[in-house]
């Protein structure tokens, strides 16, 4: 049972296979630490064991023959698209520090473009995807439509997003290598992005529909704030029609609000997986447009602010689960312990979107922590998402916590409840953003695509200096 792994145990065993790794890769990319947060040895050590142990997720739950990964490490998980898009920036991530050979991570990149170039486009039932875009779910063994789910924009979009970093960061001459690239650029030139508008006379007038399914399209439209950011930018850069209408449309849906003091204030939604999946991709450093010009703050910032109103929610902790503190937190989208475990007047959630913008406006807490919420926000936040986590492992580590791909998906402590399972969707997040915050990693690739440039420009975006 995985409940009997031994953190202490895992955490020197793993630290003798990636330390000469980490001295190379730390040696080689380490110019764009956070500049005022150090950190110390042990943390150095955690954060190189917790982003290992979370690369092996993708390793170990990934089809050979597809590519596609699991949605959640269950024996009948289907894949999840969007986790395929986190794959593309994780396996580049493992040949950086030495855990999987560059000719290896090519291979695997490729199977899934492979796959995805050649899989059917239709509106038939079971086809992997229409119109260039792909369903939310595919059957792990034969790729096709899981559930009867939804043709998704936002995870397609993220798996396109993985797609942009492949034909950035593959530029070798080999024949894999050239492949990447060319079976990139034809699945993105494919995807008709027209299809996905939503009328002028509409509630949500221009906007991008959240999703297509056999009775159309879906009438409710990627409105503002939430981690769909990143859709705009990559619509307006492939065709996508009225995009300036489109994106003032997302802008004029924007809730600016000042929980519990001034310096908190920020562009809010509650869950924080809502301020990290734009910025797995686009680098928020500077990143302005006309809204947050008149707000005086970036992206960055604004993430950033989101990370501390969550801590402070836990801190203030108003139904007074147990647990919660400075070092005890983290609300987002993550597995609950159902309703099962009601008792008196608390009520438990199974999976959602967890979060908090303050007293006021709170959503689903059950005193269920993911530590998805604070390893995402690790470059907006170092100085207390890194102390965080690493309390996680310390206290709950060796009760359940910790296992062989890291930290399992959620906890409650008021429950003594640990989940079972690991999900794709936030265990990707937790890799990539430590890269990002240790040398802009993704950053670095995924911004130099001429659809994000593009795109970025169209719609009056900026980058302000610090």
């Amino acid at each position: 049972m995985i409940q009997n792994y031994n953190p202490q145990k895992i955490f020197l065993l793993t630290l003798l296979l990636i330390f000469i790794s980490s001295i190379y890769s730390c040696s080689k990319n380490e110019e764009i630490l956070q500049e005022h947060f150090q950190l110390s040895l042990e943390e150095k050590n955690f954060l190189d064991t917790l982003q290992y142990k979370t690369f092996l997720y993708f390793l170990n739950e990934v089809n050979l023959e597809n590519g596609l990964i699991k949605d959640r490490n269950t024996s009948t998980s289907p894949s999840s698209i969007a986790v395929v898009g986190f794959s593309f920036p994780i396996w580049a991530i493992g040949t950086e520090k030495g855990w999987i050979t560059r000719e290896k991570a090519a291979e695997l990149s490729l199977k899934s473009l492979e796959f995805f170039w050649n899989s059917e486009q239709s509106n038939e039932k079971l086809a992997t995807g229409y119109k260039g875009f792909y369903y939310h779910f595919l059957n792990m063994k034969t790729g096709k439509r899981f559930w009867n789910c939804e043709l998704s924009s936002i995870d397609s979009g993220l798996l396109f997003c993985g797609l942009i970093f492949a034909r950035q960061y593959y530029s070798g001459d080999s024949h894999s290598e050239k492949r990447i690239r060319d079976l990139s650029t034809k699945i993105l030139e494919r995807a008709e992005w027209s299809f996905w508008q939503l009328p002028e006379s509409s509630e949500y007038p221009y906007q991008i529909s959240m999703g297509w399914n056999e009775q159309g399209i879906m009438s409710t439209g990627w409105f503002g704030y939430t981690e769909a950011l990143f859709l705009y930018v990559l619509a307006a850069g492939s065709g996508y029609p009225n995009y300036e209408k489109a994106y003032e449309s997302w802008l004029n849906t924007y809730t600016w609000r000042e929980p519990y003091k001034k310096e908190f204030g920020h562009v809010v939604f509650p869950p924080l997986f809502g301020h990290q999946y734009s910025f797995l991709w686009l680098n928020p450093k500077g990143l302005t447009d006309k809204y947050m010009k008149k707000k005086g703050i970036d992206y960055f910032e604004n993430s950033k602010r989101a990370a501390y109103v969550n801590r402070e929610y836990a801190i203030v902790n108003p139904k007074k689960w147990i647990g919660y503190d400075s070092l005890t937190w983290g609300l987002s989208a993550c597995d609950g312990p159902e309703s099962k475990y009601n008792y008196a007047d608390k009520i438990f959630f199974g999976y959602g979107a967890r979060g908090t913008s303050g007293l006021d406006s709170t959503e689903l807490d059950d005193g269920t922590i993911t530590p998805t919420a604070a390893g995402g926000s690790i470059p907006f936040a170092p100085e207390i998402c890194i102390p965080t986590l690493l309390n996680f492992y310390k206290k709950y580590g060796s009760n359940g916590l910790w296992g062989k791909y890291g930290f399992f998906d959620s906890f409650n402590p008021t429950l003594n409840w640990i989940n079972n399972d690991y999900l794709g969707l936030d265990q990707g997040p937790i890799i990539i953003m430590i890269e990002n915050y240790l040398n802009g990693f993704i950053w670095k690739y995924f911004m130099k695509d001429p659809i994000i440039i593009s795109g970025l420009d169209k719609l009056g975006f900026e980058y302000e200096k610090n």
